[in-house]
């Protein structure tokens, strides 16, 4: 949630920046709210001195009738007010949720993802002297993933995964967390990239996979339409990504500053309904509406978390580069980047039977847009307490899979492992 003095104090910005990221806010509606609020709010505190000042007379004796009387005006003046403070405070803040957070200045401006600029490319694309088959073909021939059951079970977009695709997933999920618990390679991605932040590793987490309504829009991730699903006659919605439930973890709580940086990395099985989507993005593993996904999350002062961004982008491009997998890297547009991100990263792995880059990776520096709905709060050496920041930002998701099923890709129909993946398979380096 945005501060409101920011609001106050900047309606053109505001008005400005929420436009670029595709919401039309309005501003004037909830700047005449926060002072009619504000108003309400001196009222009723007058109005409550007045009472407590009008019951301090009655004591000691028989209050006179005018005493009563101005009580029992005052009880009724306070009920109004009070009534109505509830219903305008209630509306200020439900449009003040809407208000996305603003977009950094080095964000580029666009209308929609076309608007991403690429800003780093890695690695070489492989060259084939046989003709190349994407994921879902090689994946189906070989028996590892099972669509038609998948649907008679479960309705469309759901799979069975089988057999070594299913062993190199969890051989993907075992590196990731080792390279997150690996100091040395985070001080030396620290020292590369010049950044001032600590070396802490992560630490494995399983989160909830279900968080309550109040919870999700806090972290600013509810997503009713598109996205997210509900259980029926329960104020429980489901996760669609492993973060959504790891930043609301410090709900409403005050962390020490020599706990700083919180950094967990976290597992689960996500769920999105995907509307809207069809074509070559339904087949194999692409676009699920389960997947499963193992995600970075931290907790910083707010001096050094952009710096933990910047951190983020550079494990994930480590990531990518010990698997061998080509791809580049996206500044995203504002219409692209998110309601509750200042900025955002993609990276997107090089797919040969596309010819070209598509996403497996997201890093978004939020700052303490999060924090301020959760009111997770640090208190500092010095005993100021103030908001934290958040970052997330995907380790692995299933997509890498299908980066290494077509890239590494044999004219037998085979698929070469990672040699970075195979202590996790048995030392095999073929599926």
């Amino acid at each position: 949630m945005i501060d409101i003095q920011f609001v106050r104090d900047n309606p053109d910005v505001v008005k400005t920046k929420s436009a670029q990221k595709g919401y039309d806010i309005d501003v004037d509606r909830l700047i005449e709210l926060d002072a009619e609020r504000r108003l309400l709010l001196q009222q009723v505190d007058d109005l409550r001195q007045r009472r407590n000042d009008n019951a301090s007379k009655m004591k000691g004796g028989k209050p006179e009738q005018d005493l009563i009387d101005e009580g029992k005006q005052i009880k009724i003046e306070l009920a109004e007010r009070e009534e109505y403070l509830v219903k305008v405070e209630s509306d200020w803040l439900e449009l003040l949720k809407t208000v996305p957070n603003m977009a950094l200045d080095e964000v580029p401006i666009g209308a929609d993802e076309s608007g991403n600029v690429e800003i780093r490319v890695w690695g070489d694309k492989p060259e084939f002297d046989f003709e190349i088959k994407n994921h879902a073909e090689i994946a189906l021939a070989k028996g590892w993933l099972d669509k038609e059951r998948g649907t008679k079970i479960a309705g469309s977009r759901f799979v069975y995964t089988k057999g070594d695709l299913v062993r190199l997933e969890f051989a993907l999920w075992q590196f990731g967390m080792n390279v997150l618990a690996d100091q040395g390679v985070l001080q030396k991605l620290i020292e590369t990239n010049n950044l001032s932040v600590s070396n802490k590793p992560f630490t494995p987490i399983l989160p909830p996979a279900v968080a309550k309504k109040a919870v999700f829009e806090a972290t600013g991730r509810l997503n009713k339409e598109e996205q997210t699903y509900k259980f029926e006659g329960e104020d429980l919605w489901v996760n669609a990504s492993a973060e959504h439930t790891i930043a609301p973890i410090y709900l409403n709580e005050i962390l020490d500053e020599e706990e700083l940086p919180i950094r967990y990395v976290g597992y689960t099985t996500a769920f999105r309904k995907e509307a809207g989507t069809y074509g070559k993005d339904t087949e194999g593993i692409f676009r699920l509406h389960q997947f499963n996904k193992l995600e970075m999350e931290s907790f910083t002062t707010p001096e050094t978390s952009y710096d933990e961004h910047l951190l983020l982008v550079a494990l994930q491009e480590y990531l990518m580069q010990q698997l061998g997998l080509p791809y580049h890297v996206l500044e995203k547009c504002t219409a692209d980047v998110g309601r509750p991100n200042a900025k955002g990263v993609d990276i997107e792995v090089w797919l040969p039977s596309q010819g070209t880059y598509r996403e497996t990776h997201t890093a978004d520096y939020i700052g303490d847009y999060q924090a301020r709905a959760m009111k997770t709060r640090v208190r500092r050496h010095d005993g100021v307490v103030e908001l934290l920041h958040t970052n997330d930002a995907t380790a692995f998701s299933q997509r890498p899979l299908i980066g290494i099923i077509e890239n590494y890709q044999t004219a037998d129909g085979d698929v070469v492992v990672p040699e970075v993946l195979r202590p996790y398979m048995g030392g095999r380096e073929v599926i």
